[in-house]
């Protein structure tokens, strides 16, 4: 290992070992430092001489970014960084990059399971034969797949893999994306390569949509998208899938939708606070299916995820750089 190379620190990873990315990281001249922690404290003590934080989902604010002197890119462990101060970041001419897809196909499929256990009322069913007998059935009765809407909020590559998974088999799916940049829907609005599926207005798919599945980013426009106003808006008995971020729904908004069955079942991978307080309401209630945030998981994220992170490392220390970057500083080629 090398004794004078530049610091690269692992503030945490949660489950996925990081022994893969350390040693791609060593072999390109770094020293590696591991922590497994979310405590910036703990983190701008450790951390202090570090050129690279490895990031999880640490909170990385403007105060910590300031606390590490040395600091030049922070590469996360996901698609997204609602957990880092890009803007800050850059002021402070530090890179901030993403994994990127890595796990659009593992994400989208769990969304698209998710929505047929909804549907087929799963969780009700999965009872027998110790709380459910042979002859109990749920209400409402599921739904005919084949005469049902999906609605896809979020259009990035994660959204558009589940709308091309539910467009075979259902009505018809309709999209609409937040972001503004992405590539013009072809004429009639329909949605570059997916058969079935059209681009449309929120309205539109809040109204229309039997089953909505959320693939936003978390941003300031974005969080709680789904609050009270949002939920109104829509069909009643509507099917909601969320394997985004947790705060973009108003969880005590999805509660009373719940409660009045304008939602009749919600599908969630993701929460406000992770893992969730076992008293939280939405935890354990029969019309709520939760997963553990496991919606990326496969045997090719666990060693995807921690290369393609380190990799971003690697190449803005060999170019200047980084492969997947969110922000722009301007800072010298290392």
């Amino acid at each position: 290992m090398p004794d004078n190379g530049p610091l690269a620190v692992y503030t945490d990873t949660d489950d996925l070992d990081p022994d893969i990315g350390c040693q791609l990281l060593r072999d390109n001249g770094f020293q590696v430092e591991v922590l497994q922690t979310r405590d910036p404290d703990v983190i701008a003590r450790d951390a202090a001489g570090a050129t690279a934080l490895l990031v999880g989902y640490a909170p990385i604010d403007r105060d910590l970014l300031l606390r590490l002197p040395n600091l030049k890119i922070v590469a996360l462990l996901s698609r997204g960084h609602d957990n880092v101060d890009v803007d800050a970041a850059a002021e402070l001419g530090i890179w901030v990059c993403t994994v990127g897809d890595v796990a659009a196909e593992e994400v989208a499929t769990h969304a698209w399971t998710l929505t047929l256990a909804l549907i087929r009322r799963l969780p009700f069913f999965a009872g027998f034969p110790t709380t459910r007998g042979w002859l109990d059935r749920p209400t409402p009765l599921p739904r005919r797949l084949s005469e049902m809407t999906v609605g896809v909020l979020g259009l990035g590559s994660t959204g558009r893999r589940y709308a091309a998974l539910a467009a075979p088999t259902v009505r018809e799916v309709l999209g609409f994306d937040i972001r503004t940049d992405r590539p013009e829907p072809a004429a009639g609005n329909l949605l570059v390569g997916i058969d079935g599926a059209r681009v449309t207005d929120l309205d539109t798919v809040l109204s229309r949509s039997d089953v909505i599945s959320l693939h936003l980013p978390l941003t300031d426009d974005t969080r709680e998208f789904l609050g009270d106003n949002a939920f109104t808006r829509m069909r009643q008995g509507v099917h909601l899938i969320n394997v985004a971020r947790g705060t973009l729904i108003d969880s005590a908004a999805l509660r009373r939708a719940l409660d009045t069955g304008r939602v009749t079942a919600a599908a969630l991978d993701v929460f406000d606070t992770e893992p969730p307080d076992p008293a939280d309401p939405l935890i354990g209630h029969p019309n709520v299916l939760s997963t553990p945030h496991v919606a990326y998981l496969s045997d090719a994220t666990t060693r995807g995820y921690i290369v393609a992170q380190a990799q971003n490392v690697v190449q803005w220390m060999t170019t200047g750089t980084p492969v997947l970057t969110v922000n722009d500083p301007v800072v010298p080629v290392p």
